[in-house]
């Protein structure tokens, strides 16, 4: 009897990438090939083997416009990229820059000659990785309870003098003991990490000596960028450095702290349309970027080119690209780089039912992270706060425009004999930019309050810089934006006059409190609790140095702003703590009442008045418990106020027909912790210092 002739290797065009081959055709050192690449007559893939020579083959399958094949014998490891049959490679494979795997989970960056950047290359990694999660799970730490600590992986330990120096700018810098201690004491809940995919330098920088150390240049969306490893598991090779970076959100996680990922689906590495094609240029130009009717990019970006997103392939990579973050690496979340460029349709307009934003939100393994919209990009009615769907939340740069606008601006207007904007501005942003958020059916807990992020001062050099001193980029000082509302208070940086340097501490904690208080989401960016000043630089994506790195100073001005954030968060926990659960989430129940100076029920007038610059906030909700008082003095002037009686109270809904007893937790004016506190009844009367911000808890 004669044995029947071998089944033949059956490939598919899903998933794409290079995969080990299941079922029936399985073979343990075979793997099945996919890339999708319509324009393209016939594809083949080459591969380096276990020998180190390279080989190839090609994908015999195309059906949709995917090649796919079963092709090997492929080494975990190894590395692979393809390349349109039959034309002429660019040179020596191993050496030249082929296609990479749009799909690839690691690449590996390859150079012929060492001092010539130009001999650089890049080749995807056949990789498969497990990881034993234990028992640990995501925190799912709810919106109201979310305060978000904006970092750099590198940035924030390789400074840090109590890391390992061998663990610092890493990811395994990141998950030590005192790195978690010391988000966990500050009071913040999840950590939002700048870029973490692989990503690459902008050709301008490398003869200017700089590099991209916000990483927003990717080139690989499923692959973990090498850089942030340590040299040991660079050494060990990709499943090492996997191992890191899942080892990091473990041990977050085990802390209850969530890992939300910056993410940059908005353009790729491969730039202008003149530059070399790396990957997705060289796959289907026309199919992957956004083109004008002349053919021309359509840019709206500002970073030379813009993925297509009203192509459904490009939808489904950057929702596979989500999916295996979530699934493989238990990522909390995202924050979307520029999204309105991926929720452009056809005729290049927004539309808040895309099918990505919609896909998004329908995905069962995507449910329950966090999405977050940058919410604007560089192309024709590209400012869109506000109006993502529900589901999503916003960056709020109106958050962010007005609280700088009233502690800063304002306050040099008014030393300089002019006024300030009423408090009405001051208390929307500060009640969630409810009439922001409405429109879309959301509410407070969609706004992201922020004052500074990456992208623009610290908090410490918005109040000692005036104009942004970005000379340092090689750009003449023209990149980076000239609208900060900011305010040096009398000197420009650096300065040794210790009223000016009293009164930028001051200027920094009222803030900090006014973000702390809000109602939404507060973001803060790392290193503004401890004062970190980037000299004046307001665009420091090239400065991968000290300027841009976390310091972590003892000295007692770094201790006061440490100590007046922490204090702060806990106000805000105890806060909410005492609310609700559905709060500030149902309308009737996120209603603040408002007083002026006096104790009264602020007037229509009052809020419109300029000259109007001191209110009360009292903290608590409808049917909630009432545990707070914010008074927030705009003035310059130390203004005597009155604490609202107990029958106004009343008046205003609030249970209880007893005076409350009122005791300072909190003043912005006091460099320090506060000394012996007196305690006030409702209807009292106490003295707030000009430009400040006290909070008294009842």
């Amino acid at each position: 009897m004669t044995n029947p002739a071998p089944l033949p290797r059956a490939s598919r065009e899903f998933p794409l990438g290079l995969h080990p081959v299941r079922g029936a055709w399985r073979r343990d050192d075979h793997v099945n090939a996919a890339v999708w690449a319509p324009g393209i007559a016939s594809m083949d893939v080459h591969w380096r083997r276990a020998d180190g020579t390279w080989t190839s083959d090609t994908l015999v399958g195309l059906d949709g416009g995917v090649h796919h094949g079963v092709v090997g014998p492929v080494a975990p490891g190894a590395l692979y990229a393809f390349w349109p049959t039959g034309r002429d490679l660019p040179g020596s494979v191993g050496e030249a820059q082929l296609l990479l795997d749009p799909y690839a989970r690691a690449i590996e960056t390859v150079q012929a000659d060492p001092e010539e950047s130009a001999s650089r290359s890049y080749y995807s990694v056949f990789l498969e990785h497990a990881f034993d999660w234990g028992t640990g799970e995501r925190p799912l730490t709810p919106w109201r309870d979310t305060v978000i600590y904006e970092a750099h992986v590198k940035g924030l330990t390789k400074l840090h003098p109590d890391v390992p120096e061998e663990l610092r700018g890493t990811y395994a810098g990141l998950a030590h003991p005192v790195m978690i201690a010391h988000l966990r004491d500050l009071g913040v809940t999840a950590v939002q990490l700048l870029p973490v995919h692989f990503h690459i330098d902008e050709p301008h920088l490398e003869p200017l000596g700089l590099s991209n150390y916000w990483g927003y240049n990717t080139l690989g969306f499923f692959a973990a960028h090498t850089d942030y490893a340590t040299a040991a598991a660079r050494a060990a090779g990709p499943s090492a450095v996997l191992d890191e970076f899942k080892g990091m959100v473990r041990a977050l996680h085990d802390a209850g702290l969530e890992v939300i990922l910056d993410v940059v689906y908005n353009h790729t590495a491969e730039g202008e349309q003149h530059r070399p094609a790396l990957c997705w240029r060289g796959l289907g130009d026309h199919d992957y970027y956004r083109h004008d009717d002349a053919g021309r990019y359509d840019d709206t970006t500002g970073c030379g080119n813009t993925l297509d997103f009203s192509e459904p392939r490009v939808v489904e990579f950057a929702l596979d690209s989500l999916r295996y973050w979530v699934e493989e690496f238990r990522i909390d979340g995202f924050r979307f780089d520029l999204a309105v460029s991926l929720a452009r349709d056809e005729r290049n307009a927004f539309t808040p039912r895309h099918p990505f934003l919609v896909a998004v939100r329908a995905s069962e393994a995507l449910r329950g992270t966090k999405l977050i919209a940058e919410p604007w990009d560089l192309g024709p009615d590209g400012w869109r706060t506000g109006q993502f769907p529900v589901g999503w939340a916003d960056w709020n740069d109106g958050f962010r425009d007005t609280v700088r606008d009233f502690w800063l601006h304002d306050v040099a207007a008014i030393e300089h004999g002019g006024t300030g904007a009423s408090l009405g501005r001051l208390a929307g942003r500060l009640a969630g930019s409810a009439e922001m958020f409405a429109a879309s059916g959301r509410s407070a807990l969609a706004s992201i309050n922020l004052v500074t992020a990456h992208d623009g001062f610290t908090l410490a050099d918005l109040t000692a810089y005036e104009r942004k001193h970005n000379e340092a980029n090689g750009e003449e000082n023209r990149d980076g934006s000239n609208d900060n509302r900011s305010y040096n208070h009398g000197a420009e940086g650096r300065t040794e006059d210790e009223a000016i340097l009293a009164r930028r501490e001051r200027s920094a904690r009222n803030i900090m409190a006014s973000l702390l208080i809000s109602l939404g989401v507060p973001m803060l960016m790392a290193g503004d609790e401890l004062g970190r000043s980037q000299g004046g630089n307001n665009n420091a994506y090239c400065q991968d140095n000290e300027l841009t790195w976390v310091h972590w100073p003892d000295d007692a001005a770094s201790r006061r702003m440490l100590g007046a954030t922490r204090t702060l968060l806990s106000i805000r926990r105890d806060f909410l703590a005492r609310q609700p659960a559905t709060f500030p989430s149902r309308r009737d129940q996120s209603t603040l009442l408002w007083f002026n100076a006096a104790g009264l029920p602020m007037t229509s007038q009052e809020w419109n008045d300029p000259h109007t610059r001191t209110v009360q906030l009292l903290l608590g909700s409808t049917g909630g418990t009432i545990n707070g008082l914010v008074v927030i003095n705009g003035s310059l002037e130390a203004t005597r106020i009155h604490l609202p009686s107990a029958w106004i109270l009343q008046g205003q809904g609030v249970e209880g027909e007893q005076p409350r007893w009122f005791s300072p937790t909190f003043d912005s004016a006091v460099p320090g912790p506060l000394g012996e506190r007196v305690r006030l009844l409702s209807g009292d009367g106490d003295t707030v210092a000009g430009d400040s911000v006290r909070i008294y808890r009842c």
